[in-house]
């Protein structure tokens, strides 16, 4: 809520915006005071510096190497609503500002917790007298 005051300040009583400012009072002063990791403070500056710019006011400036992600010309609701229904279902790195090969690693690491899944859910031996499993879903086909 401060932050959108602040920003609604500086947009309309500043003859030219001054982002260097908004990004610093939007990192370090609003938000930077409650985060207490130093890689969670540089994450906060650099998406700020990334969409707190003079091309922010520019349709058609590119957030994505792709320009996929990018500023669209003012609209109705329904302007906006096309262009969200126009973007990937399933959206690159690219969309979070990642490298291309996180999603490698993204996909390496579900498969590895797929697996893992997979066999903590397997019967575990036991040296009881019960059925083995074979023989309990043998006997299930039979109607035992």
């Amino acid at each position: 809520m401060v932050s959108r005051k602040q920003l609604k300040l500086f947009v309309e009583d500043y003859e030219d915006v001054p982002y260097k400012v908004l990004n610093y009072i939007g990192a370090e002063v609003n938000y930077g005071g409650r985060v207490t990791d130093d890689k969670d403070g540089r994450l906060i500056i650099t998406i700020l510096q990334t969409y707190i710019t003079a091309g922010c006011m520019t349709d058609g400036h590119a957030y994505s190497a792709s320009g996929l992600y990018k500023v669209i010309p003012p609209g109705d609701k329904e302007d906006y609503i096309e262009y969200i229904k126009s973007l990937p279902l399933n959206p690159q790195p690219e969309a979070f500002g990642l490298h291309e090969n996180a999603e490698i690693t993204t996909s390496q690491n579900d498969c590895v917790a797929l697996l893992a899944n997979v066999l903590s859910m397997q019967p575990r031996a036991s040296a009881g007298k019960g059925l083995t499993r074979e023989e309990l879903i043998g006997g299930m086909a039979k109607g035992i």
